[in-house]
């Protein structure tokens, strides 16, 4: 009994120990003349590495958006969570989110966002210090991490559409306004087309501004199911149950393209991660640091990372 008390003891004081020895470093990745500064956090040589790649809007490396007043802090509230796992973690301010980039940033195109992660991996592939590369895509990061896959060795897709952009924002659009919606899709036919739109519904001119369309085509003109395909290493896909960004149909349809992945619906978890019990906390959660990351989530994601 004592030698198992000790055992015990001895567990939770490695614990303890490992979660206070946490390495940090600040890190600059420049693709040309884009700076990504970023933050490198682990305890130890030999951990395995994950790589953040962010979703849509110009979020920092902690998940943080301070012009639009989103706090949620997921980044790095998962950052935390498997630094505690033993896994190491690098998360950087995507292009959009450092003002050093603001005069680069007038003709930045879907794909230019992986090239921007294809940096940050070529910057670690050699780094002995870890035993492994995962490359982990949030929300639009799904498909800009499939893009930049090729010298990873794991790929994990969180919260990742499973359909072509132009088909989401219909949808959204059409779930509160039908006719609104219908509008919307003669508007991307019309890009598809012609690569342009010169009359824009004044209804859907958020949308739709004219310095918004080259990026809206190059984003819709990439399919996730065909990028997915591609994909020769370990998968896997995760969506929550709370989500009311990306549904499950999408992780589903993700899932059917890459039947042999790795699949979870996290229970009671939204799109920025976040454990949600009552509705109406759900988008509270994207302006507060306070709502707790998904235990199930950090769970699921260091199973897959360290097997």
């Amino acid at each position: 009994m004592n030698k198992f008390i000790l055992h015990i003891v001895l567990s939770i004081l490695n614990t303890f120990v490992a979660f206070n020895q946490i390495n940090t470093e600040e890190i600059l990745i420049k693709n040309d003349s884009i700076q990504l500064p970023g933050t490198l956090t682990f305890s130890a040589e030999n951990q395995p590495l994950i790589i953040w790649v962010h979703g849509s809007g110009p979020i920092d490396r902690n998940g943080n958006q301070p012009a639009q007043n989103v706090k949620a802090n997921y980044i790095q509230q998962f950052r935390e969570a498997v630094n505690k796992e033993g896994i190491a973690f690098f998360s950087y301010d995507k292009r959009t989110a450092n003002p050093k980039n603001s005069n680069f940033l007038k003709n930045t195109l879907v794909r230019d966002f992986a090239l921007d992660a294809e940096e940050v991996v070529n910057h670690f592939k050699n780094d002995k210090r870890f035993s492994k590369i995962v490359l982990a895509g949030h929300s639009q990061g799904s498909l800009t991490a499939m893009l930049a896959s090729k010298n990873v060795d794991k790929y994990i897709s969180i919260a990742g559409a499973g359909e072509t952009i132009d088909k989401t924002i219909v949808k959204q659009i059409s779930k509160n306004n039908p006719t609104l919606g219908e509008a919307a899709k003669k508007q991307f036919d019309t890009l598809k087309i012609k690569g342009k739109i010169e009359t824009v519904n004044p209804f859907l001119i958020s949308v739709f501004l004219k310095r918004n369309q080259p990026f809206l085509l190059s984003w819709m003109e990439i399919n996730p199911i065909t990028e997915i395909k591609k994909l020769e290493i370990p998968v896997l896909i995760l969506n929550g149950d709370k989500d009311i960004q990306v549904k499950i149909e999408d992780a589903n349809a993700l899932k059917s393209a890459k039947p042999n992945a790795d699949f979870a619906i996290i229970k009671n978890m939204n799109h920025v991660l976040k454990t949600i019990e009552k509705e109406e906390d759900n988008l509270k959660s994207y302006f507060s640091p306070d709502f707790p990351i998904s235990e199930e989530l950090i769970k699921t994601v260091v199973s897959f990372v360290k097997k």
